[in-house]
């Protein structure tokens, strides 16, 4: 049953499940869960874990480096 993820506890809840999900097939009920739970824990981890700006500069510079 998919849950709402409110707190750290059921994030990581969620995170498990996605990982014994992982390989389900799309159409599929476990397909259905995972592509809900991973929606959710986007949702989730957006508001807690925001990702700065990137910036442009310094990402074409770390893949100048890395050629």
């Amino acid at each position: 049953m998919v849950k709402p993820i409110r707190d750290e506890h059921s994030y990581n809840q969620a995170l498990k499940r996605i990982e014994k999900l992982w390989e389900a097939e799309i159409g599929t009920p476990n397909g259905d869960e995972l592509d809900v739970l991973m929606t959710l824990v986007e949702v989730y981890e957006e508001k807690h874990y925001p990702m700065p700006p990137s910036d442009p500069v310094e990402a074409i510079l770390v893949s100048y480096s890395n050629s």
